[in-house]
């Protein structure tokens, strides 16, 4: 006998199969949400930027029973080294920490216990050092890669051995100066963020120099395996690229600049990637490149896989004020007129959140062109109007009347109020001048690479904010001003004049924003070390691989700071002038050298202070902002900081800073990045300070959140101090 089996109608199998599909689906976003925001994989926590955690074991309620978990020293300090900051935002991957020093090698830690796994020097013992924001992962089963920059290199490291991983480039290592416009030989191009990755690519921006010729700020695209270069965005479009009609016709030949130095942010269902864009070299005077200069100053959109253009949206025209876009975009989603909209918001050092649809790169909240002030340095043409957000409105202040003074006594206050009113200011965009200008805010105003974190359950993003007023003041380099009659010493005073005096001081002294001391360098470093930190820079300091091209241009700046007089003469003459333009020289097209006038900023990052070296305006001098995306309205403000010195009554200075927050569904935030050394934890909601932690150095870094097992930890790059210049990486958990 047949044994029948009944039969499950169609419409009832069809029925059971979507519904199935649809529960794993459910399923599967769910685990990719916790994967996402549990653990630290990506610089900044996500693809999207978001410094977002959705752990909730440390809140409100218990953060001020966290303390210090465990403390990883990297000690990699040079013998006589100076105590150095940490910039990097460690990614953790299953329970391993991975994150770069000070002084930049890259170390794998035991996340639970900070116990070092392995190292790897990307300089081969020698000095090395720059900035270094984090690294980036990638895998393929059991090929697992950290991707990251030593200088002008890119490495791939497997994971799990810290060896160069030999396939790819050459014996692990890719030249980054190849494929880029001038002689790989005589450039240097050091990416300070991370890249970030993309099915088998890796997308990498770059650092370059600031002044006359430096070299463009491609975008690249890398393949992860091999390290072959895969596509390139020309962010100083070529002939027949958008764009090339905003500069004059040749200008992609050379001029520089207008580079992705703060990261990246991916949509990876669309496949765009979003990056923001500096200014167009040189940063004050911009004879040589007429015109609105795209994609300068940008919020760029390109197919991720492919680096074809797809929007942009220029914050700046024009730009003579450094104002570059410092941080990656966030890519959020919000409630806009009712609907919900994925949209990028980027943030910026003039104080603007700009709020732009991420499919089009149109602003949800209206942007209007305004007539700003026009330059009085002859060829330059200032753009006559420039964009100016409605909502939200600007997180930092952008006016300063006589009234926002300091006024520490009357001696001071009279003598701010000479320098100010000596100046040349109009408000927001006011030029350069020969004359001396007043930037407000300044070229570390508004927020820098720490960028913004955003929390989409709430809409709302928080950013820290910087009141910082400068001093520009241009001077002309005239080509008949040639130094070539004076001692090498003499000659190196003069090359240290132009462009080392705004950082580091008439007296060599430095000061306590970062740019350190040279005095008594030559019991500090060796003579050849010097000459690499010059030409490669890092930290604040851009490389002049450009300016120092030979030998008599070496001695003389190595006379003056080793304050040898009696050098004789140099075998070689030059002039100042030459020594800009000799950066032109790196061109493979050889181009003729421009003609135009060259103009210098003399005090570029010159902090308007009184004598005493206090800031010259009234506090608050530093803020951390909620904006409710939604709304376009700012939930709270606070100051972040304190100078108790020079505190009056109960409410907190705030000081400046560059590191940015991360929020947790914890309903807090975490923010460093104070010189008064201390971590911080502020309730999401309202702003009230929950929490802090006085560190053993300057913690100028973003925080990361992860968990393993039971247990969550927030862990920090904190800097070097007299006993430890090295610095260290502190993670902290609640008490057993």
């Amino acid at each position: 006998m047949k044994t029948v089996v009944p039969r499950t109608p169609f419409r009832l199998l069809l029925l059971w199969v979507i519904s199935y599909a649809l529960l794993m689906q459910v399923v599967t976003s769910c685990t990719q949400k916790k994967d996402t925001y549990s653990n630290w994989g990506v610089y900044k926590g996500d693809a999207l930027s978001s410094s977002y955690s959705g752990l909730d074991q440390i809140n409100k309620g218990n953060v001020d029973k966290l303390r210090v978990a465990w403390t990883f020293e990297p000690n990699d300090s040079i013998e006589g080294g100076r105590p150095i900051n940490s910039e990097s935002n460690p990614i953790i991957i299953e329970n391993t920490l991975y994150t770069t020093s000070a002084r930049g090698r890259l170390f794998a830690v035991d996340a639970t216990t900070g116990a070092q796994k392995w190292s790897f020097d990307p300089f081969n013992g020698e000095r090395g050092g720059g900035i270094k924001r984090g690294v980036a992962y990638w895998e393929d089963g059991a090929d697992k890669r950290i991707l990251f920059t030593g200088g002008d290199k890119l490495f791939a490291i497997d994971a799990l051995s810290g060896k160069p991983v030999p396939t790819f480039g050459q014996e692990g290592q890719v030249n980054l100066n190849e494929g880029m416009r001038g002689d790989p030989d005589k450039i240097s191009v050091i990416p300070t963020s991370p890249g970030i990755v993309f099915e088998d690519l890796f997308i990498l921006g770059t650092e370059v120099s600031e002044l006359y010729g430096a070299e463009p700020g491609h975008v690249r695209a890398y393949n992860v395996r091999t390290g072959q270069l895969v596509w390139t965005f020309h962010t100083i479009p070529l002939p027949g690229e958008v764009g090339y009609d905003t500069w004059p016709p040749n200008a992609w030949k050379y001029v520089g600049g207008a580079n992705n130095w703060g990261g990246l942010s991916l949509d990876a269902s669309r496949g765009m990637v979003f990056f923001a864009t500096g200014s167009p070299t040189y940063d004050y005077y911009g004879a040589d490149r007429k015109g609105m200069n795209l994609f300068g100053n940008s919020v760029v959109a390109v197919n991720a896989r492919t680096g074809t253009y797809i929007w942009h949206f220029q914050t700046i025209h024009h730009d003579l004020w450094d104002y570059d876009l410092p941080a990656p975009p966030n890519l959020v989603t919000v409630v806009h007129e009712g609907k919900e909209i994925d949209a990028v918001a980027q943030t910026s050092k003039v104080g603007f959140l700009y709020v732009l649809d991420r499919e089009t790169g149109k602003p949800l909240f209206p942007i209007e062109e305004r007539p700003v002030p026009e330059s009085d340095i002859p060829g330059e043409e200032a753009w006559p109007t420039q964009p100016f957000p409605l909502k939200p409105a600007p997180y930092t202040r952008q006016y300063l009347e006589e009234a926002d003074i300091a006024d520490y006594s009357p001696a001071s206050r009279d003598s701010l109020l000479n320098v100010f009113r000596s100046l040349r200011y109009e408000g927001l965009f006011t030029p350069p001048s020969v004359r001396g200008t007043l930037q407000f805010p300044g070229s570390r105003g508004g927020s820098s690479w720490g960028g913004a974190a955003f929390d989409a359950n709430t809409g709302l993003l928080y950013v820290r904010s910087n009141d910082s007023p400068e001093i520009m003041r241009l001077k002309k380099v005239e080509p008949e001003k040639s130094i070539t009659n004076l001692s090498v010493y003499k000659q190196g005073e003069s090359i240290y004049a132009t462009y080392c005096v705004s950082c580091h001081g008439q007296d060599k002294n430095g000061d306590e924003q970062g740019n350190p001391s040279l005095v008594g360098i030559k019991s500090r470093m060796r003579e050849t070390d010097i000459l690499v930190k010059i030409k490669q820079g890092g930290g604040k300091m851009p490389n002049f691989s450009s300016v120092f091209t030979d030998k008599a241009k070496e001695d003389a700046i190595l006379a003056f700071l080793f304050e040898n007089e009696n050098t004789g003469r140099p075998d070689r003459e030059s002039s100042l002038l030459e020594e800009i333009q000799s950066n032109q020289g790196a061109s493979r097209d050889h181009e003729p050298i421009d003609t135009l006038p060259r103009y210098l900023n003399l005090t570029a990052y010159g902090y308007f202070r009184d004598s005493e070296g206090r800031p010259g305006i009234k506090p608050p001098w530093g803020m951390l902002h909620a904006i409710n995306l939604n709304t376009g309205e700012f939930a709270w403000s606070v100051p972040v900081g304190n100078n108790p010195e020079l505190q009056t009554g109960d409410q907190e200075t705030g000081e400046a800073g560059s590191a940015g927050p991360v929020v947790t569904a914890g309903g807090l935030v975490f923010i460093a990045g104070t010189r008064d050394n201390k971590f911080r934890a502020f309730d999401k909601d309202t702003g009230q300070k929950l929490w802090e932690y006085n560190l053993p150095g300057f913690a100028n870094a973003n925080p990361s959140a992860y968990q393993i097992g039971e247990k969550q930890y927030i862990v920090l790059s904190v800097g070097g101090n007299a006993q430890n210049t090295a610095g260290s990486v502190m993670a902290f958990s609640l008490p057993d």
